[in-house]
């Protein structure tokens, strides 16, 4: 049996059988990683060990971190963990907070400890916390006070969870009271290289999340390929972004990217585009990461704040609008960098350098990663088909215990379920979505799970969710609901309906528009056909009472 440094299996236990994995690449000599490997220690402990303990790292309105700093809170939370929270390596540990120093701190400790991290947005409503708890057997939670109301929600429907420690309350047993007398010295547990580190949890189609496993080695590959050979950024450099870090986008590009070369990072937790500029102009970030919907939204705003310091600008989350491109370089004189990545991949496979970049198109594969356009078959197309994107690189698409394993891995290659073309120099033009999922404002939101939210009112009947397309948002949630009788279509209940979506699942899922209709399109078998209603979305046809504001 291969070495790890997990008491608690679980994680291995539950990964899909490995003639079910993707094909692994790592021909380049930067992605050869011994097989013994923590990386907390590599993104962490080696700058103190190297002489650059006193760089900033961690910067934010409330507090900045030093590398000696962060290590010495990272070793007292491990202390924490082992010594008072009866954690071993293995565990699964919940974090729920927006992005701030101490979710940083301890999502490295769980790493550093030999744990598994699962973090959460925190926007999540109680269910959608419970079922993370539950499909990953979790014991521990860590929680910002201010969010304390669903995570007790969530506490209540989960027998696993044995502690959960909230910070900044000020009580007796919170994460700071445990912290006082703890010992800031500790020595990263020497875990294997392909040991889970993090369960990434994301929606699929089903609306039934899917659980994705990263290994310690898949943390540094996604820097070492495309950080590394894309984004080429400097130890000078100070970051930026929107992402929560639940996303692996917001966890790549705001905290492993910078810390994988000594580098800084502003965390901000409010990050809109009204707070994202002027944050830039105080502390002079030079690296933004967010969606194409900021980007879009901020250009206006341009003219009131001093963005000088910025000298790079990636983009994703959803597909860049060559216009959004155009209009971003003609007012800033950068070139946004677009790039498509996945939670099962931990993040950006496809993108371009600044220098390489084709406005409207993705770009090509990261170094150290293949991309091809394959048919329903599976089989090879050629340059200027459309179809199904296929990837394989140093990292891949490993599902916690799920059938879904066989749809997302085939032959050896990760079905993004994106639908691209490919053409004659090897440039990626993004089509459309393969499959339901619906991109809105950089947010991945599964219709089903908007429909089964509705379902709960009691005035619906009947209901369908798809995506139309939309002008700053790139996507909207629109649904077609069927009503109970006794009840009368009209902007008092559109806004009931979106009301009752947002008390339901996260906020950002609710409808923004509604239309209501007699009937739904439906097969012979009684399936709901969504592709009926995204043809019926794309003609129009909306009324002022049915269309939602983008609040």
């Amino acid at each position: 049996m291969a070495y790890t440094a997990h008491v608690d299996t679980f994680a291995k236990d539950n990964l899909p059988p490995q003639d079910q994995w993707p094909t692994f690449l790592f021909d380049r000599p930067e992605l050869r990683y011994p097989e013994r490997l923590n990386c907390a220690a590599a993104f962490l402990d080696r700058w103190v060990e190297e002489g650059r303990g006193d760089a900033p790292c961690l910067i934010s309105p409330t507090e900045t971190l030093t590398y000696r700093e962060l290590q010495e809170r990272v070793n007292r939370i491990c202390n924490v963990l082992v010594g008072k929270l009866g954690f071993v390596p293995g565990n699964r540990v919940l974090l729920r907070s927006a992005n701030n120093p101490t979710m940083v701190a301890l999502y490295l400790a769980v790493l550093k400890a030999g744990g598994v991290v699962v973090a959460t947005m925190p926007l999540l409503r109680a269910k959608e916390i419970a079922y993370p708890v539950a499909k990953a057997k979790i014991a521990i939670a860590f929680c910002d006070h201010r969010l304390a109301e669903e995570m007790e929600k969530a506490r209540a429907m989960s027998p696993d969870l044995r502690h959960v420690v909230y910070w900044g309350s000020g009580a007796t047993d919170s994460l700071e009271a445990l912290l006082a007398d703890a010992s800031p010295e500790f020595q990263a547990v020497e875990t294997a290289a392909d040991d889970v580190c993090l369960i990434g949890f994301t929606s699929g189609t089903t609306g039934e999340p899917k659980g994705t496993m990263h290994f310690h080695r898949d943390m540094l590959a996604v820097c070492d390929a495309y950080a590394g050979n894309i984004l080429r950024a400097e130890p000078s450099d100070r970051f930026i972004g929107s992402p929560p870090l639940a996303f692996t986008f917001g966890l790549g590009g705001i905290v492993l990217f910078p810390m994988r070369i000594g580098a800084s990072t502003v965390l901000l937790e409010k990050a809109g585009p009204d707070d994202l500029l002027p944050a830039i102009a105080k502390y002079r970030a030079t690296i933004c990461f967010t969606a194409p919907t900021a980007y879009r939204a901020m250009i206006p705003k341009l003219k009131d704040h001093d963005i000088s310091s910025l000298r790079k600008c990636v983009s994703a989350g959803e597909p860049l609008p060559k216009d959004t491109f155009n209009a971003w370089k003609a007012a800033t004189g950068i070139s946004l960098m677009d790039g498509i990545g996945a939670t099962e991949m931990l993040h950006i496979f496809i993108a371009a350098r600044e220098e390489e970049i084709r406005p409207g198109a993705t770009g090509k594969p990261v170094p150290g990663y293949e991309a091809k356009i394959v048919d329903e078959e599976g089989r090879d197309l050629p340059p200027g088909s459309i179809g199904r994107l296929a990837i394989r690189g140093p990292t891949g698409c490993r599902y916690l215990a799920d059938e879904r394993q066989r749809k997302y891995v085939q032959n050896g290659w990760n079905i993004s379920g994106d639908t691209y073309l490919m053409d004659e120099d090897g440039y990626f033009w993004y089509q459309a979505r393969s499959d339901d999922m619906i991109v809105s404002a950089g947010y991945n939101i599964a219709g089903p799970e908007v429909e089964a939210a509705l379902l709960t009112h009691p005035a619906v009947a009947e209901c369908g969710v798809v995506g139309v397309p939309d002008a700053e948002r790139g996507m909207i949630v629109k649904a077609y609901v069927v009503l109970r009788d006794g009840h009368a279509p009209g902007p008092e209940l559109t806004k009931a309906l979106q009301d009752h979506v947002k008390a339901e699942i996260a906020p950002y899922k609710y409808p923004r528009a509604i239309e209501y209709m007699d009937r739904l399109p439906r097969t012979q078998t009684g399936k709901l056909q969504r592709f009926a209603l995204r043809q019926l979305a794309q003609q129009g046809g909306e009324t002022a009472s049915s269309r939602a504001s983008a609040a």
